[in-house]
């Protein structure tokens, strides 16, 4: 327990205070070590590995149907709230991981809910870490952008960690899509979706991704979320969730594993009071 909190050390080049406030906050999260729960650990080949294996086909497509380039999509907006707030707090998960569900469901959900998002003080952003361990993760990140496409991130992520134990049994991940976003939104979802039906090997990377271009009938989608993992491994990410805070430009050490809210509450009051 004692390496977990040393990650959410402060570094010495940050002011004076920084290490006074360590005292104070970071005894009280020594209190509350019980609401820490291992995080789920990335497998040695997390670097290199891409797609996850599916047993259920993606999006239904007709015969003319074609994926969509590459060259046509923006990048996907996976985030709560202003960047121009003084703190940003960045996660990386695993739909298909347990202690990313219960990091999302006890403490990302309240602050989400909280005025420190609505109110300009929390820049929450999620960044896509699919370990090859989980069948269905990959296939979950490549519809969460789909929907981050047409400005249904937020719905849909919620969708799919309250549906998690449903979803990672079957691969239904398509069924709780539909049930979070209008009809409309949804057919759009299922048209960025077409081209994404890869069911190769977890160990297997699609062509479209050994030479690092995207090509017309690969999916374009795996270009966000591997430019997500890539950044990821720079940290790096050895365990999902993964976060990292900066404050007024000032990025901590890394922590991983799940975290209480009352106890994120109080590090991001503490940061706010200075």
């Amino acid at each position: 327990m004692n390496q977990g909190l040393d990650r959410w050390s402060v570094p010495t080049r940050i002011s004076s205070r920084f290490a006074a406030l360590r005292k104070s906050v970071f005894f009280a999260v020594a209190l509350a070590a019980v609401a820490f729960v291992p995080s789920s650990r990335a497998l040695p080949q997390a670097a290199t590995t891409s797609p996850t294996s599916s047993a259920k086909p993606l999006a239904k497509k007709t015969a003319a149907a074609r994926p969509v380039a590459l060259e046509n999509l923006s990048a996907p907006v996976k985030s709560y709230g202003s960047s121009s707030a003084p703190i940003k707090m960045e996660v990386f998960t695993d739909y298909q991981c347990p202690s990313c569900r219960n990091m999302f469901e006890e403490t990302l959900r309240p602050l989400i809910q909280s005025d420190y998002i609505s109110s300009g003080k929390v820049y929450l952003v999620h960044h896509d870490f699919p370990l090859p361990a989980h069948m269905y993760g990959y296939e979950a990140a490549r519809w969460v952008n789909a929907a981050a496409r047409v400005g249904q991130f937020q719905s849909v992520e919620a969708a799919l960690y309250d549906n998690q134990n449903s979803w990672q049994a079957d691969g239904s991940i398509e069924k709780y899509v539909a049930s979070a976003v209008p009809a409309s939104d949804f057919k759009r979802i299922q048209k960025l979706m077409v081209g994404c039906e890869y069911q190769g090997p977890a160990s297997t990377k699609p062509a479209s991704l050994k030479t690092g271009v995207q090509t017309s009938r690969g999916c374009a989608l795996d270009t966000y979320i591997e430019q997500d993992r890539a950044l990821g491994m720079k940290i790096p990410v050895q365990a999902t969730p993964t976060y990292v805070i900066t404050y007024k430009g000032n990025k901590l050490p890394a922590g991983s594993g799940f975290v209480s809210w009352p106890i994120l509450k109080q590090f991001f009051d503490s940061l706010l009071n200075q």
